[in-house]
């Protein structure tokens, strides 16, 4: 019998058609709506098919009517289809040995019949109710991840800046829980072109928002002419006025004159952008100073560069160089360093792509956090 589905949703197994009614009937009134399954094998059909609030069971079938152990054998049946699924169980040959092993198998509560129904109903009561706030506040977090997403795709410059000379890739690929990368790409007067890579501290609503607030700031700077350490400076007051302070962000902001190649920036606690050059040498990026938001009287250094033709600058966030293998090993900075894309002077897009897939081959499917990179190449 199923009906109402507003109704908390309760599945009773048992093997006895007469303790199946007795249920029904105890719980119907109490505002629960009711399915019966009299077998192991028809619990699994029904969990296959829908989702419950909480499955009432018995421990003994027709196959072992005494030890309990076919009950027992059905837990790790339902909690491979639903591993949060509140279970009760109830028998008439209990014991404590039954009753313990059952707790250990992760059941939450043990009822023995013959039963008392206030404390059945009590049990049902709870539980299902503790089961429905969590699927309401599964479903919550995950809108909220969805705007975040959102929010997230929003800040990302829709268009790439069109130097002659040079070239551009960048992309964000997001994990399954939204964090706070975020980077952008402005063409700005006088030939200048500004680069920005950051890394909001958490995950959700939060971290969007937060980067959203520094990516208008950060557009607010450069394109009144700020040096990068001046703009992290401002940028970071501001942010300081508006965070929690439990929160914080890495950042880098490049300034780069396409007419000379020379590049002036400061880094914030973020992880230092990689220059290749074209003869083979490298560069890490790291003068600067701390994260922002933290405190608003830092101060952060300016480093200065120039690049040259052939030469490679990228950006990116923790989430590359962190990826793990299976035997949870870190990419690490040594592998972005050997990523070479094929082809002659090969473009920033293809190096770009060349990156992402030695990450996926590295770590396969499993995407702990957001992976964002930015590619600045100078034409040989």
């Amino acid at each position: 019998m199923t009906d109402a589905p507003d109704r908390p949703q309760i599945l009773i197994a048992d093997d006895q058609a007469d303790v199946l009614d007795a249920l029904r009937l105890l719980l119907h009134p109490e505002g629960f709506a009711t399915e019966a399954a009299g077998s192991p094998a028809a619990v699994v059909q029904a969990l296959q098919q829908r989702e419950f609030d909480l499955l009432l069971m018995d421990l003994n079938y027709a196959r072992d009517t005494t030890s309990g152990r076919e009950g027992l054998d059905l837990l790790s049946k339902v909690h491979a289809i639903d591993r949060r699924l509140p279970i009760v169980v109830m028998t008439g040959w209990a014991s404590m040995e039954v009753a313990i092993e059952a707790l250990r198998a992760g059941v939450r509560d043990f009822v023995q019949k013959p039963w008392d129904n206030d404390r059945v109903v009590g049990l049902v009561r709870a539980l299902s109710d503790e089961r429905r706030r969590a699927r309401h506040d599964d479903d919550r977090r995950a809108r909220e991840m969805r705007d975040a997403a959102e929010i997230q795709l929003a800040l990302l410059p829709r268009t790439l800046p069109l130097t002659p000379g040079w070239s551009f890739a960048a992309a964000c690929q997001p994990a399954a829980l939204v964090g706070g990368d975020t980077y952008d790409l402005l063409q700005l007067p006088g030939g200048y072109v500004g680069l920005s890579i950051a890394d909001v501290a958490g995950k959700g609503i939060p971290a969007a928002l937060l980067a959203s607030s520094l990516q208008s700031a950060v557009r607010s700077a450069a394109t009144r002419g700020l040096a990068p350490d001046a703009l992290c400076d401002e940028v970071n007051r501001a942010l300081c006025e508006r965070i929690p302070t439990n929160r914080f962000v890495t950042f880098f902001y490049g300034l780069l004159d396409a007419a000379t190649g020379v590049l002036s920036y400061a880094n914030a606690g973020h992880n230092p952008p990689l220059l290749a050059r074209a003869d083979g040498t490298a560069q890490w990026l790291d003068v600067g100073g701390p994260v922002l938001g933290i405190e608003p009287t830092c101060a952060w250094q300016r480093g200065e560069l120039t690049m040259r033709p052939g030469d490679r600058l990228v950006l990116y966030t923790d989430g590359i160089v962190e990826a793990r293998d299976a035997s949870d090993e870190e990419f690490a900075t040594g592998r972005l360093q050997s990523v070479s894309p094929e082809g002659p002077g090969p473009s920033a897009g293809a190096f770009l792509d060349a990156l992402f897939r030695a990450v996926h081959s590295f770590a396969g499917t499993c995407q702990e956090d957001d992976q964002t990179v930015v590619v600045v190449t100078r034409d040989p």
